[in-house]
């Protein structure tokens, strides 16, 4: 590997180097086929991909779906409460935060076993991590909660 001199001038390609570049930063032809190219039906593939992720985390991940019901519950009760607008908007925004942060964690999991399920301590480490997120965006919905619940003590 040659380091890079940043005084140095840039140096000029000739077509070969050019071709090969080009072709190393192009996605292969069923990534691309598979996203489509632009505008509105890129949308509409995306779209599909992400209720495919919700289908998927949902199905087989357990922790996901008691994320899932316990937000139901959490912002059911944020509309019977008689909380200001300011503390809804807070608690359904940290609901959503650890529906997200649930997602990334079962994402990093499932990378993790697909590149192996051989006990090794860097796929410990990546799991540990998504969990120590995932605990982290719990205990704050938990805060928040017994904050904007301790108006009422």
């Amino acid at each position: 590997m040659t380091p890079i001199n940043l005084e140095d001038k840039p140096a000029s390609h000739g077509p070969i180097e050019q071709a090969a570049h080009h072709s190393a930063l192009t996605p292969d032809s069923f990534a691309e086929s598979a996203k489509g190219k632009t505008g509105f039906y890129r949308i509409i593939k995306a779209t599909g991909y992400s209720l495919d992720g919700f289908k998927a985390a949902y199905k087989f991940e357990a922790a996901f779906r008691q994320v899932v019901w316990l937000n139901v519950v959490l912002l059911a009760a944020v509309i019977l409460m008689p909380f200001t607008l300011g503390i809804k908007m807070t608690l359904v925004l940290a609901s959503f935060l650890s529906l997200i942060v649930e997602l990334l964690n079962t994402g990093i999991e499932a990378c993790v076993d697909h590149t192996s399920t051989a006990k090794h301590p860097l796929a410990k480490i990546a799991k540990d991590v998504g969990s120590a997120a995932q605990f982290l965006s719990l205990f704050l919905l938990s805060v928040l909660w017994l904050m904007a619940l301790s108006v009422f003590l």
